[in-house]
């Protein structure tokens, strides 16, 4: 994708890399549609992208409800006629010990996960279908193709999001919609500088923009990095799932040290 005159709507853009990545496009000359809960954080944005020559609609709004949701991709279509791009960079969770938390919160994390990401891709994908042409990607993370100790709730609700994804691409191809799952490990944003949790390999908050605009520029299907932690997750995939367990068993217990 050429982002010049391109409509991008950005879910979660407030902060950490979806802010990035809405200043990054900017710069190219794409029209930036912003959305997070923050409003003071929103309105910084758009007066950062406004003051590089740009252009930057805000709505602020709660991706857990689904009627904000609606609004906001409602106002886009009024505003600007159509939506090119959808980047849904929403989600997280702090470390969560499956045996000390209860079924309210493990749903919980599925709403913040999951819940929030398809409010924003159906009407998306109708105005999409209308178009017959957009892109749509969603920043899930490494931990959603395999149970990661200490984040299972996290690695469930980013599972879910993949296999969704996967079925849209099969579901919507003839309507030139296509789809990008992007895979990070550990970046070091505003949000996991907050938890004490273990990130090996960890990377910077831009150089992990950079690979999400790779990753939109590509048009990859699936998109992982850093290459390191990729490899070490598909080698998970391939190992005896007794040896697997073993390690992963062993990360958690150095990790409650």
């Amino acid at each position: 994708m050429m982002f010049r005159d391109k409509v991008v709507l950005i879910v979660g853009a407030s902060s950490g890399m979806g802010r990035g990545v809405a200043l990054h496009l900017a710069a190219e000359g794409a029209t930036i549609v912003a959305t997070a809960r923050r409003e003071a954080k929103l309105q910084s944005l758009a007066a950062e992208i406004l003051l590089q020559g740009g252009q930057c609609a805000i709505h602020p709004a709660d991706a857990r409800d689904a009627a904000a949701a609606a609004v906001v991709v409602a106002a886009t279509i009024a505003q600007f006629g159509r939506v090119d791009l959808l980047l849904m960079n929403v989600g997280g969770a702090p470390d969560l010990d499956l045996r000390t938390i209860g079924a309210g919160e493990v749903i919980g994390y599925m709403r913040s996960n999951y819940d929030v990401c398809v409010h924003y891709l159906f009407p998306v994908l109708r105005q999409m279908m209308r178009q017959r042409d957009g892109l749509i990607a969603h920043t899930n993370s490494l931990a959603g193709l395999m149970g990661v100790p200490l984040q299972g709730p996290y690695s469930a609700a980013k599972g879910a999001m993949r296999l969704l994804m996967d079925t849209c691409r099969i579901e919507f191809a003839d309507h030139g919609i296509r789809f990008v799952s992007i895979y990070p490990g550990f970046v070091a944003t505003e949000r996991t500088r907050a938890h004490d949790m273990p990130s090996p390999f960890e990377i910077s908050e831009r150089q992990g923009v950079a690979h999400i605009v790779r990753a939109l520029r590509r048009e990859r299907r699936d998109y992982r990095f850093p290459a390191v932690t990729s490899w070490l997750v598909r080698l998970a995939t391939i190992l005896p799932r007794p040896v697997v367990t073993m390690l992963l068993r062993r990360r958690l217990r150095t990790a409650r040290r």
